[in-house]
């Protein structure tokens, strides 16, 4: 199973509470457990820590709202083109790995596609409100024993440390740090993603032999 987001989480869960149904798992987003200390990190690990709690302080108003008032954003999302163009491409300008635009590495076409895809299904409040079903749902003992393979991007909302992520990953058999790459890897770096994935999944079914 793969997943980066919340689709991180999901193959977190599929791989933590069915190992005998999942090979293993590749994911870009590997939360680990609450509470665990820096001691012993490396200083680039510390900065991930920070950069991460940092946008979790500072950055992360849209996930405040969706957790706890999805519907009233709801509203306007599936109101106003011009308004889930907006609530979506602040995502991609803020969490793109770029200078100054998303579409230095993402086509206008690609974040437009994505953007109509809400807007044609109305989906925008119902996309919302996994943030309020969800929020804070992840089990902190939650242990994940089948193959993982991890990659952090280093432009990405949230990294987590080796140190950490083996904390619930209690079997990494491949973890990738790229030098570039932010929060859309699928989409800002296609090429490297896919040949990642292949190499994560070659790494996980490698462990089974």
């Amino acid at each position: 199973a793969h997943g980066g987001d919340w689709g991180g989480n999901i193959t977190t869960v599929l791989g933590g509470r069915f190992p005998d149904r999942v090979l293993g798992v590749h994911s870009t987003f590997a939360e680990a457990p609450p509470g665990l200390s820096t001691a012993g990190l490396t200083e680039a690990e510390r900065g991930w820590t920070e950069e991460t709690h940092h946008f979790w302080r500072h950055r992360a108003a849209y996930a405040k709202a969706q957790a706890t008032r999805p519907q009233t954003i709801g509203y306007a999302l599936v109101d106003s083109p011009v308004g889930l163009l907006a609530w979506i491409l602040d995502k991609f300008a803020e969490w793109s790995d770029t200078v100054d635009s998303p579409f230095e590495t993402i086509s206008r076409d690609r974040i437009l596609d994505n953007v109509t895809l809400y807007w044609l299904t109305r989906t925008g409040a119902s996309a919302a409100r996994i943030y309020y079903e969800s929020h804070n749902s992840l089990d902190p003992a939650l242990r994940v024993d089948v193959p993982a393979a991890i990659t952090m991007y280093p432009r990405d909302i949230e990294k987590t440390p080796r140190p950490w992520a083996q904390e619930r990953y209690r079997n990494i058999v491949r973890w990738r740090s790229p030098e570039a790459g932010g929060h859309f890897p699928s989409l800002e770096r296609p090429g490297f993603f896919v040949a990642d994935l292949r190499e994560g999944l070659a790494a996980v079914l490698a462990a089974h032999q």
